[in-house]
């Protein structure tokens, strides 16, 4: 499959090249998720394991704001009419967007600008890198409705990236975290000027793409399987994963043109 022929219809969709943009497009409203946006992320995040020309992936907001979370009218209103299990059955659905893009392969670069709530800060979280501006908000914020912080794996994935203290400050409080404080916090890779957080988490994805992409798999992988495993599992997890990265052509590629003293051209094989 090529990205070309992914279609959406609740978030815009594009390929440009080895890399693919999906911004979440309800901009009056700043973009909140409904019940089938949910569905289609978790789809498109599924096809991307299958799709061959895509390398990497842009997740970004319209008009200024990333992603206000579930929108409540569409979302949070039915859900209060839900017998268990439709919940259940919603809470899994929204948890296996986040399994999703752990497991799709291709590097996931969030381009963070003004809101980014609730369920849009979870899927901030799950993003492999994540830009941000000084005018950023990320707040996870089911406190603040009466819901429990651990939503969509955020008890054990946002520890991992602010420390337990931070995390469990962010969620027992929902407060906001500005730009500024999430870069300090290790939350934002970087911090981009509102006008240019786009272009330049682009320009970083372009990048990625133009590395060794099926060994950037490979590193996205363990990054998460990993987290299970001793040290000693995990040193002979890499060790046998490396391995296999040294059967590339890329790994030959590399070499010879470290020779001919050159940079390399990889192809992703």
């Amino acid at each position: 499959m090529k990205g070309s022929e992914i279609e959406a219809k609740h978030v815009r969709w594009s390929v440009d090249g080895p890399v693919a943009t999906i911004t979440l497009d309800r901009p009056d409203r700043k973009n909140p998720l409904s019940f089938e946006s949910y569905a289609e992320l978790r789809g498109l995040f599924r096809a991307l394991a299958q799709v061959t020309d895509v390398k990497t992936v842009v997740l970004t907001g319209a008009g200024g704001n990333f992603c206000s979370g579930g929108d409540v009218h569409e979302i949070i209103g039915p859900l209060t009419k839900m017998d268990m299990r439709g919940l259940l059955e919603f809470t899994r659905m929204t948890g296996e967007v986040v399994k999703a893009m752990r497991l799709c392969p291709q590097p996931i670069v969030a381009a963070i600008d003004g809101v980014c709530a609730g369920a849009g800060a979870i899927l901030a979280m799950a993003s492999d890198l994540r830009y941000g501006t000084a005018r950023s908000k990320i707040a996870f914020l089911f406190v603040r409705v009466g819901l429990a912080g651990c939503d969509m794996g955020a008890c054990a994935i946002l520890p991992r990236i602010v420390g337990q203290g931070r995390a469990a400050e962010l969620l027992y409080t929902g407060r906001v975290l500005g730009g500024e404080e999430a870069e300090r916090w290790g939350f934002l890779n970087r911090l981009s000027a509102p006008d240019a957080i786009l272009s330049e988490a682009t320009e970083m994805a372009e990048s990625l793409a133009q590395g060794p992409t099926f060994a950037h798999g490979l590193t996205k992988r363990m990054l998460h399987v990993e987290w299970n495993m001793s040290i000693e599992q995990a040193i002979e997890a890499e060790a046998q994963t490396q391995a296999l990265a040294m059967q590339t052509q890329d790994f030959r590629r590399a070499y010879e043109a470290f020779v001919a003293k050159r940079s390399p051209i990889f192809e992703g094989n």
